[in-house]
């Protein structure tokens, strides 16, 4: 669908933002695009362009965190069985890991627990708890899941177990009585986006500082954090700055066996510097395909691999799994896609099969959202409950989880926030679900599918791009939800040349006849929408500059987001 370009306000201050550019020594279109987004001073921007870790916050500014500390520590001293409960996501993988390599460090050796997805569902279930509670724990910890297990949690106490809940997302009506309850969403800190294991690093760094002996150091954990946090596309600003730019710069240095392997599978150089959408696509995919194919435990056993020899193998499977899981997902998507199309008057749409797999409907309901720009549910099977579970997304201008609480009782269960949910309703329900969810979305966009929109960060000519600015642009690192890739407009730019390659992906030759400077640009998954008849006319492009070294030598090349009209 043809895009609505956004710019930016002009500045009015422009002679003040030229001044902070010398004084910090970047150009002033860098300290203009970061003014455009909120960094207007000086300090800001600075702190924004060095986010060291002397900036986090303190670990007690979480509600609960103190109060966990002081449990864990009476725990440890009385010689009791910690187990940590994490999730089978990237988060919740890398959450557990930081806490079992933290404890371990320590001479401790937790029990712990990740949920098989399609089994066991997402967060604590009361057959996992008493196994654990058999197994001779005697302390449970949660990662990234918890704050809603009201009658799970109840549970480990009637079995005598101390519970600390650490989560990040929302809580319910009622908290889970747990001994301590560690989330900062109970409050309005600066740690109210972390993830997970940004959460779980935070407990580690108080308990290094409050357990006897050594209290090592807590940094070399930040890999874990970079790789869950990007990963769970949670705000990348602030405190989650701060941990993911410290982090990648581990994640390079790939100290840890298992990242070492994992880079080399996704093929990279081990030792290479990684963007972060490298890593949300390249890394994470192969963690997150272990969990979603029901085999968690294989991608927390590569990431505390002790060595090269063990983390190769457990590598090589993951990477496996994720050829599979592509494979599924591109089937599933092509599917959906199909019966998407066969429903173009609908505002909400409710896809199901009972045959696609519950670890990959949220990616393809995403993937659809983005095709067709309305809210999508897709919906498979879940024989083993006798239900049918479901996976949600939706575009900027619609709040997915208002809509489903205007549905709320079609469904059994749901949860999730603004732009992506889970959910499970009756099979009988399904017709149902799915009229009252378009009826829903159809008032909330006012009875128009809006246009799809692209936010830019003002006009830049071919001649005004050079390594300089494009070097600085990688200051901004990472880039994601939050903190979006800088992206510009051109002037009118002649079509020299198209050629389209690999699936579905096609690459242009483009000259600014006013600057006389040409660039070659590719843009990914658009070469349906971008065709033949394109070379030879004069368009504008949306684009975001890069370095490429694909011919041996650093090249600017452009990563295009969309074509309007000259």
């Amino acid at each position: 669908m043809p895009k609505k370009w956004i710019f930016p306000a002009p500045l009015a201050d422009a002679g003040r933002i030229a001044a902070v550019a010398d004084g910090l020594g970047v150009s002033q279109p860098i300290a203009a695009l970061l003014a455009t987004r909120g960094y207007d001073t000086a300090e800001a921007m600075d702190r924004y362009l060095s986010p060291g870790l002397r900036h986090l916050m303190r670990p007690a500014d979480i509600p609960g965190l103190e109060t966990a500390v002081g449990v864990i520590v009476r725990a440890v001293a009385a010689g009791q069985t910690l187990a940590i409960w994490g999730d089978y996501d990237v988060d919740g993988i890398t959450g557990t890991a930081l806490l079992l390599d933290f404890f371990r460090e320590r001479g401790l050796s937790p029990l712990y627990r990740l949920p098989v997805r399609a089994e066991e569902g997402y967060g604590l279930n009361i057959g996992g708890i008493e196994e654990l509670a058999a197994a001779g724990a005697e302390v449970l910890i949660t990662v990234d899941c918890g704050i809603t297990a009201v009658a799970e949690v109840a549970r480990a106490k009637e079995l005598g177990l101390s519970v600390v809940v650490t989560d990040h997302h929302l809580p319910g009506e009622e908290l889970p009585p747990a001994d301590a309850v560690v989330d900062p969403k109970l409050g309005d800190g600066p740690g109210n986006d972390l993830a997970g294991v940004g959460v779980a690093f935070f407990l580690a760094a108080a308990l290094s500082r409050a357990l006897p002996g050594d209290p090592g150091d807590v940094r070399r954990l930040l890999d874990l954090v970079a790789l869950g946090t990007l990963a769970d596309v949670v705000p990348l600003g602030g405190q989650n700055r701060i941990l993911a730019k410290n982090g990648m710069l581990l994640l390079a240095e790939a100290r840890r066996p298992g990242v070492y392997a994992l880079k080399e599978v996704a093929g990279q150089n081990p030792k290479a510097t990684l963007g972060a959408s490298q890593i949300t696509f390249g890394l994470a995919p192969r963690i997150n395909a272990a969990g979603r194919m029901g085999r968690p435990d294989a991608a927390l056993e590569l990431l505390l691999a002790p060595d090269l020899e063990t983390a190769r193998p457990l590598a090589a499977d993951l990477d496996a799994e994720n050829t599979r899981r592509r494979a599924e997902e591109d089937a599933i998507q092509a599917e959906a896609l199909r019966q998407a199309e066969a429903a173009p008057d609908h505002f909400g749409l409710t896809l199901f099969a009972p045959h696609w797999h519950q670890g990959v409907i949220g990616i393809v309901a995403s993937r659809v959202a983005e095709a067709r720009y309305r809210p999508t549910l897709i919906l498979t099977a879940d024989p083993a409950k006798g239900r049918l579970k479901g996976s949600g997304r939706s575009i900027p201008e619609c709040d997915l989880h208002g809509l489903l609480c205007d549905i709320a009782d079609s469904l059994l269960a749901f949860g999730g926030h603004k732009q992506a949910a889970g959910f499970s309703i009756d099979p009988d329900k399904l017709g149902e679900v799915s009229r009252r969810f378009n009826e829903a979305a159809a008032a909330a966009l006012g009875h128009a599918v809006p246009t799809p929109s692209l936010r830019l960060d003002g006009e830049l000519a071919f001649g005004e791009i050079s390594s300089t600015l494009v070097r600085e642009l990688a200051l901004l690192e990472p880039f994601g939800c939050g903190n979006p890739e800088p992206a510009f407009a051109s002037p009118p730019v002649t079509v020299q040349a198209r050629r389209a390659f690999g699936e579905n992906h096609v690459a242009l030759t483009l000259r600014d006849p006013a600057a006389g400077v040409t660039f070659k640009g590719k843009a990914w998954r658009m070469a349906a929408q971008i065709g033949q008849e394109t070379a030879g006319r004069t368009v504008r492009v949306a684009y975001s500059p890069k370095i490429t070294y694909f011919s041996g030598i650093p090249e600017i090349e452009l990563r295009l987001r969309d074509l309007g009209p000259a």
